[in-house]
């Protein structure tokens, strides 16, 4: 999809398809093993290697909305995504994308980050992740730094 197609779509229209979008890179990072979950284990990947970065997911529910700690964590990942270019965007529903990122044995305790990151070597392409970049740019020239994304109901 090119950034002209992405204009072109109604509001309701781009927010459908881009969570849709959302969802598959999601299952397909995960499937490819280049996904990493947690506030603390992203921190960790962005801090080591951050030209690995590709894409970043902030999740909260209203549970959390008020928890300090985590909006800090929140500005501080923020922050270095802008200064190092890669694209975030916010999810409402931390269970649901805790389900989609998780496997079903276990319960993700900490899904309020994912980091989708590529292999040195560039070999990974998905189209949906172009769709989800071209999304950011557009939102990033309407003054929406970090665009919120509804994730698709199963």
């Amino acid at each position: 999809m090119t950034l002209e197609e992405v204009l072109i779509q109604t509001p309701t229209e781009r927010a459908q398809s881009t969570g849709k979008a959302l969802e598959e890179v999601l299952v397909s990072a995960k499937d490819n093993d280049y996904i990493t979950i947690g506030v603390y284990e992203c921190a960790k990947v962005m801090n080591l290697d951050p030209d690995s970065v590709s894409f970043c997911v902030l999740a909260t529910d209203e549970e959390f909305e008020c928890d300090i700690a985590l909006q800090i964590h929140f500005t501080l990942i923020q922050s270095f995504c802008f200064d190092n270019d890669i694209s975030i965007v916010r999810v409402s529903d931390m269970q649901r994308l805790a389900g989609i990122v998780g496997d079903k044995a276990e319960q993700l305790e900490d899904a309020h980050c994912v980091l989708i990151t590529n292999p040195a070597n560039g070999s990974w392409e998905d189209p949906a992740l172009e769709k989800l970049h071209l999304f950011c740019e557009e939102s990033r020239r309407l003054n929406d730094w970090v665009p919120e994304i509804s994730l698709p109901e199963r």
